[in-house]
This record gives C-alpha cells, structure tokens and sequence, in this order.
C-alpha cells in the first residue's frame, strides 16, 4: 500500500491538540479557502455567461419522463443517506468506534473534519452563488439552501471517501475490497438520486462531488506527519539470507 495511505501507521506519534490545530489551518482551511473560491468563481460563471450548461435541463426533463413508483421509492432512500443527519451521525458513530478502536484521537475524527470542511466550504458557495433547481417537480422537500453545488453530494463523497481510505487497513483483502466498493458507489447513488429527483443540474453534483474529494485529501492531508523508512536488514541477516538451505 502507497505510504500516502498508510500515513498514520508508518507514523502513529500523538500530536499536540495545539500542534493539531495549526497544522488543520495551515495545511486544511486556508486550501479550503482556495477551494471555496474557484467553486464560487465557477458557479458565477454557470449562473452568468452561460446561462447554465447546454442539455442540463434535458438531462433533468429526461429523468422525469422515466419516474415510477419502484424508481421513486429506490431513489428516495439513495437520497436520504445524503441527508445532513444521516451523515452526522454516522460521522459521529464512526468517530467513537475508531477512537476506541485504535486510541488515536487525531486520527479518530479525521471523519468529522471531511466533513466539517466541505460544509464550510458548501454552505457560503451555495449563498453566493444561488442558482435556481431545476424545473422539473422535486421529489424531495428543497432545503433552504441553493442548488449550487449538492450538499448532499459533498456530504456523502467526503464521508464515505475517507472511509473508503480507512478501509485500506482492512487485512483481508476480499474484504477490503468490498469495504471500499461500497463507499465509492454510496455517493455515486446519492448523487444519481438527487438529480433523478429533480433536486440538482449535473453540474451540481459533479461540483458537489469535487468539494467531496478535495476535502477529504485535506482532511488526511491535514496532520503532519513523518513516516520512518523501513530499517535495512544489517550485514548478518543479509548473509544469512544467501546461505543456501
């Protein structure tokens, strides 16, 4: 496994809380500022120039054509995982199992800081940038937000992504696996969703999704940290090693 992935095993030392918090400002929020910015600038230029994107609308018109109840039922429950009480507390139940788990703290709420920046980056870019859902019925109530860019999609990419990287600690490999598959296509039905129910355009999503990742690489990113090379096998394991058997 790539040492990126395995940060926190190759170098397991507990950081200060105060050494902690300048590391997540430094190396966490001022990105997350950056990123704020160019989705706000993006928006402003789907909302302004283009006048939204060519075919969204069809996209979100084409959906509707094919609703029935199985699809809306599917749907709604692929929405809902996405809802901010559903991640909430899945973050937070997942926090405490890992906190316990492994006695680390700071890697523990790694979760909750995915999480906590793609809001902080969602909630101020949807108010700024304002764009109107789509004009089709909505199949779920519209929360007070704009539809630029998913919050459901963010949530769920940031939450599930950095689980899906958690993951790869699992020894097992079929399970490791399943483990990750799972959390790569929960967002991807989440987002499918919120578009099939005329909540957001594509782009919306896809945005929404890019806010996801980008915060959780942030997030597992924010902690420094300073692996140790494997020590080289000395002289005498070496030898010992070419000695026939």
């Amino acid at each position: 496994r790539a040492v990126m992935i395995r940060r926190y095993e190759l170098d397991p030392s507990a950081p200060t809380v105060g050494g902690w918090l300048r590391d997540v400002v430094l190396r966490a929020v001022v990105p997350a500022v950056v990123l704020f910015a160019a989705i706000v600038a993006l928006g402003t230029v789907i909302v302004g120039p283009l006048n939204s994107i060519p075919g969204e609308d069809d996209i979100n018109r084409s959906a509707q054509s094919v609703r029935n109840p199985t699809w809306d039922s599917i749907t709604e429950v692929w929405s809902h995982i996405g809802n901010t009480e559903i991640v909430i507390g899945l973050c937070v139940l997942a926090v405490a199992i890992l906190w316990w788990r492994t006695k680390q703290w700071w890697y523990a709420v790694i979760p909750a800081l995915a999480i906590t920046l793609q809001a902080s980056v969602f909630v101020p870019a949807t108010a700024v940038t304002g764009r109107e859902r789509p004009h089709v019925e909505h199949l779920d109530p519209a929360p007070p937000t704009s539809s630029y860019p998913s919050g459901h999609m963010g949530a769920s990419t940031a939450l599930y992504l950095t689980f899906a990287v958690m993951a790869q600690r699992i020894e097992r490999t079929w399970l490791r696996r399943l483990v990750t598959a799972v959390c790569v296509v929960v967002p991807l039905l989440v987002g499918y969703a919120r578009v099939f129910r005329g909540m957001h355009h594509v782009t919306d999503v896809t945005v929404g999704a890019l806010n996801g990742i980008v915060c959780t690489l942030l997030a597992w990113h924010a902690l420094r940290r300073r692996p140790q090379p494997a020590a080289a096998p000395d002289r005498a394991e070496q030898a010992d090693a070419r000695a026939p058997r």
